[in-house]
């Protein structure tokens, strides 16, 4: 049953994003503060607290699997976070919203976080 809870949900943010239409994708003041924190807060939290871990324990993490986590904590939002917003009774369109514009820009933010990992 678990195994079908993202497929489930994309498929929930297929019908929202058909009946919405592309047209309501939107960027205003919510949703690029809520990017910015997933594709630029986030990794730079992770960054600072490897380098950090890092200078005061001693201990050296495999390059890859430094690069690895950085990439995962800039991955789009929850892909249930639409359904998790109608069974709250939030705002489903700005879940939905969030969620689509996370995905289509995460094909943009892999190639620039991977040349900003490489000066780490």
């Amino acid at each position: 049953m678990g195994s079908i809870v993202t497929p489930l949900s994309l498929v929930y943010i297929g019908i929202v994003l058909y009946n919405a239409g592309l047209s309501s994708i939107r960027f205003d003041r919510d949703t690029i503060f809520a990017l910015l924190g997933r594709f630029v807060l986030s990794p730079a939290v992770l960054i600072v607290l490897m380098l950090t871990g890092t200078h005061f324990s001693g201990t050296h993490l495999p390059a890859m699997l430094q690069q690895t986590q950085i990439v995962q904590s800039a991955t789009p939002m929850l892909a249930v976070l639409p359904i998790l917003a109608t069974e709250a009774h939030g705002d489903v369109n700005y879940a939905t919203n969030v969620v689509t514009t996370s995905t289509l820009l995460f094909v943009v933010v892999v190639p620039v976080l991977m040349q900003v990992i490489q000066f780490i």
